[in-house]
């Protein structure tokens, strides 16, 4: 059993691209994680950056108790926002090329003021519905994969490792009800 786990077939067959993309940005993400927690002593859920976000324009308890940190929080969410925006003018766009890099396949891409840009053909009420959906598994799980899946499961947490068991178990099985029914975007 356990080798065939470490079989390179079983890589070949579920990473047929290869796997040095995620791990390039598996250890990007862990790094910035890292950064954060060293820096602030906080671990970084991108749910709890929005939530910090929301301090500003909601008088609600619950979002006033960050506060004191929510000013480096924006500045995170927005490093991420800016991060999507360069990564799609550079190499999206093919301004930068690497073999890391494969265009979707679920879109078009569209030629603007020079640029090449990726967009999807996800029906945008899908996108919207699964933002909401997204939105209350949150709510729900007390925290998002980031926070759950990279810091939580990091520093050992119960909770978190049976909430990123969860998360896996619905998406694997989501994943396979929607391709059972012949779904696409």
């Amino acid at each position: 059993m356990v080798t065939e786990l470490l079989a390179p077939a079983l890589y070949e067959t579920l990473f047929p691209a290869g796997i040095s993309r995620y791990a390039v940005g598996g250890l990007l993400v862990g790094l910035g994680a890292v950064v954060i927690y060293l820096g602030t002593g906080i671990p970084a859920g991108a749910s709890t950056f929005l939530e910090s976000s929301l301090s500003y324009v909601s008088d609600q308890s619950r979002f006033q108790r960050y506060v004191g940190s929510r000013d480096w929080r924006v500045v995170f969410t927005l490093g991420i926002v800016a991060g999507a925006f360069v990564y799609a003018l550079t190499f999206q766009s093919g301004l930068v090329s690497s073999g890391l890099y494969e265009s979707g396949t679920t879109g078009q891409l569209y030629d603007v003021g020079g640029f090449s840009l990726w967009l999807t053909d996800v029906q945008p009420w899908r996108l919207f519905l699964g933002g909401i959906l997204v939105g209350i598994g949150t709510r729900i799980g007390k925290g998002c994969t980031s926070g759950h899946g990279v810091c939580g499961v990091g520093s050992g947490s119960k909770t978190s490792i049976v909430g990123v068991i969860t998360f896996l178990i619905v998406a694997i099985g989501t994943a396979q009800i929607v391709m059972a029914l012949g779904v696409s975007p």
